[in-house]
C-alpha cells in the first residue's frame, strides 16, 4: 500500500513552491463530473500509455486521486513498479476533498479555461455577438473572421467566411490576412476560451485594427440560429518577409511586457542534465505538419494555442521548467506569455532552436511503459475471421469513440479498468482476443485478462487498425457493451440530443469559472500593467 496524504496536506503541496505532479486515475467521463482543479486526467486504463510524456521525471511528488474506489492504489503500484519513487494517494478521494471544504470543478482542462475567463475579467476583452456580426456580414462591412481552433475543429463547423489561424499562429499570420488598418478583426473558437485568449494575444501585440472576441464562439453562433458551414480548408497563406518582420516585432514587444525569457543551447544543456532533479518540457509550439517535416530530438509536438488551451494534456508537472521552440520565436514567445500569466514560474523560450541542429523527421511515437515486459501472443486478423462463430470472444478496449465509429463485428466493447466485470459478461468461448486502436493498449492488458479466465488469451497483431487495413469488415455503434462508455468526455456539439440545451450550460459552467477559482484559491494567474 502506497503512503496516503490528507486533503490538508495536499492543499499545501498546491500552495507551496515545489513541483507536483497530481493525477486523477478515473476514466475522462467519471473524472468530468467533478475532481481538483490542478488535478491532471490520466486514466488507470492508459496510464502508461500516457505518463511517461507527462511525469518525466521519476523522482518528482506524485499525488494520485480517485473516487476513494481502489483505483489510485492500483495506479500508484502501477507508478512505483516503473520507477517512480515518491508517489503518495490522496486519502478518501474526491469525498475527503470536499468534506474538507475544498472546490470541486467539473468539465475538462479546467485551469485553462479558467484562465481564459480570469483574462477577460482582468482586461476587459472586448468581444461582439452573434447577432452583431451577423448584421456586419450581411451588411458587407470590412471585416475578417479568424478561426483560432485547430483544422480538425474548424472543420467540423466554423462561421460562415472563418479562416483557419490556430492561437499560436495569429500574431504570426494576421499581417498576412489583413487589407488594412480598418478591417475588423473577429477571433472565434467553439466557446469562449480560445476566443478570448486569441484576440487579446492580438491587443497585447499592438496591431493596428479594433479586434474582438466572437462571444461564446460556434456556440453562440448556432445558438443565435444562424448556420455554420464544415469541411471548409480556408487557411491562412505562408508568411511573407514584410509580415515576419512585423510579427517578430509584435512578439519582441510582448515579450518584453510580459517578461518572456529566451535561453541559449547551453542553458538548455545545462537543464537536460539536471533532468533528474527538476523536470523538464521541452515544447514545439508550432503546428503539427511542421513539426514533423523536422524536429529537434526529445521534443514534443505541443501546438502553441492547444497547450494554452489544455496544458494539462501536456505538461503534468507544476512548477516545471518548460522550453518553448519554433522556428521563428514568434508563436513561442507569444505562448510563452500566457504560460507566464498563468503562474508557470519557469518558462523559457530556445533562441535560435534548429540553427546547426540534426532534425528528425515524421510523427513521434510516445515511450509506452511497460510494453516491451506485456508483449502476448499474437493472432492475425486472418486468422481470426477463419474462426469459426462463437470460438472467440473480441474483446475491444479502445477508446469509446474509435469503437462507435468501427469496431470488429460482434466485438465487445470494454475498459480495462473494469476488465474483471466486462470479462464476466462474456458468452463462453474457447479463445479470448483482445483488441485496441493499434494494439499496444490490449498487449498491456493481456497478462491481466489471462489471469482472470481460463481459456488461452491472444492479441489481435496491430489492432483494429491493421484489421480495417486489409480490408475486412467493420461495425458501427454501440453494438455489445461490457463497460459503460465513460471513458470520454463529450463536448456539447458530439451529443446526439440535447445539444443546444448542453451548450447553453456549457457557455454558463465557463462564465462561473472566475467565482469558483476565487473560492478553490489555488491559481496563481496574474496580467501585467498596460504596454
Amino acid at each position: 500500500m502506497s503512503n496516503t496524504v490528507s486533503a490538508q496536506a495536499l492543499r499545501q503541496m498546491l500552495l507551496d513552491d515545489g513541483e507536483l505532479a497530481l493525477i486523477d486515475v478515473r476514466e475522462a467521463g467519471i473524472f468530468s463530473k467533478g475532481h481538483l482543479l490542478y488535478a491532471c486526467p490520466v486514466p488507470l486504463s492508459r496510464l502508461e500509455l500516457r505518463v511517461a510524456d507527462l511525469l518525466p521525471r521519476r523522482s518528482v511528488r506524485v499525488v494520485v486521486c480517485d473516487g476513494d474506489d481502489g483505483l489510485a492504489q492500483k495506479a500508484a503500484a502501477r507508478l512505483e513498479h516503473f520507477g517512480y519513487s515518491d508517489v503518495s494517494v490522496l486519502a478518501g478521494g474526491m469525498r475527503g476533498w470536499a468534506d474538507a471544504g475544498y472546490e470541486l470543478f467539473s468539465g475538462v482542462n479546467v485551469p485553462s479555461k479558467a484562465f481564459g475567463e480570469f483574462i477577460e475579467h482582468q482586461c476587459s476583452t472586448p468581444s461582439i455577438s452573434p447577432d452583431e456580426l451577423k448584421t456586419k456580414l450581411d451588411a458587407g462591412e470590412d471585416l475578417v473572421i479568424l478561426d483560432s481552433r485547430p483544422l480538425d475543429e474548424y472543420q467540423a463547423m466554423n462561421i460562415p467566411r472563418g479562416i483557419c489561424v490556430p492561437g499560436a499562429e495569429l500574431v504570426y499570420r494576421v499581417h498576412e490576412l489583413v487589407p488594412s488598418p480598418d478591417t475588423l478583426v473577429v477571433v472565434n473558437c467553439a466557446g469562449r476560451t480560445r476566443s478570448i485568449i486569441g484576440a487579446q494575444s492580438l491587443i497585447n501585440a499592438g496591431i493596428a485594427n479594433r479586434v474582438v472576441a466572437l462571444r461564446n464562439g460556434t456556440m453562440g453562433w448556432h445558438l443565435a440560429g444562424y448556420d455554420l458551414e464544415q469541411g471548409m480548408e480556408r487557411r491562412a497563406p505562408e508568411v511573407s518577409t514584410d509580415g515576419l518582420a512585423k510579427a517578430r516585432a509584435a512578439a519582441a514587444k510582448v515579450g518584453k511586457r510580459f517578461g518572456v525569457k529566451s535561453i541559449a543551447r547551453n542553458t538548455l544543456n545545462k537543464w537536460m542534465d539536471e533532468r533528474e532533479q527538476r523536470s523538464l518540457y521541452l515544447l514545439d509550439v508550432r503546428n503539427p505538419e511542421e513539426y514533423e517535416h523536422g524536429h529537434l530530438p526529445a521534443s514534443i509536438s505541443a501546438p502553441g494555442g492547444q497547450l494554452v488551451q489544455a496544458t494539462d494534456r501536456y505538461v503534468g508537472t507544476l512548477r516545471s521548467r518548460i522550453v518553448l521552440i519554433d522556428d521563428t520565436g514568434v508563436r513561442a514567445t507569444m505562448t510563452a506569455s500566457w504560460l507566464n500569466q498563468m503562474g508557470w514560474p519557469e518558462v523559457a523560450v530556445l533562441a535560435d532552436a534548429f540553427a546547426g541542429m540534426e532534425l528528425e523527421k515524421g510523427e513521434r511515437k510516445p515511450l509506452v511503459l511497460g510494453f516491451d515486459e506485456a508483449r502476448a501472443q499474437e493472432i492475425s486478423p486472418q486468422a481470426l475471421i477463419q474462426l469459426s462463430a462463437g470460438g472467440a470472444n473480441v474483446l475491444d478496449l479502445a477508446d469509446s469513440r474509435y469503437y462507435r465509429r468501427h469496431h470488429i463485428p460482434g466485438a465487445w466493447f470494454a475498459l480495462r479498468s473494469q476488465l474483471e466485470d466486462a470479462l464476466a459478461k462474456l458468452p463462453p468461448a474457447a479463445l479470448l482476443v483482445l483488441t485496441s486502436e493499434d494494439g499496444v493498449l490490449a498487449h498491456l492488458a493481456a497478462e491481466e485478462a489471462a489471469a482472470k479466465v481460463d481459456v488461452p488469451v491472444k492479441v489481435l497483431a496491430g489492432g483494429t487498425s491493421a484489421w480495417a487495413a486489409v480490408g475486412l469488415p467493420l461495425s458501427e455503434g454501440f453494438e455489445r457493451m461490457a463497460s459503460a462508455p465513460d471513458d470520454v468526455w463529450l463536448r456539447p456539439y458530439d451529443l446526439d440530443t440535447g445539444t443546444e440545451e448542453a451548450m447553453q450550460q456549457y457557455l454558463s459552467w465557463e462564465v462561473d469559472l472566475v467565482k469558483q477559482i476565487a473560492r478553490d484559491g489555488t491559481t496563481r494567474f496574474h496580467t501585467a500593467g498596460p504596454g
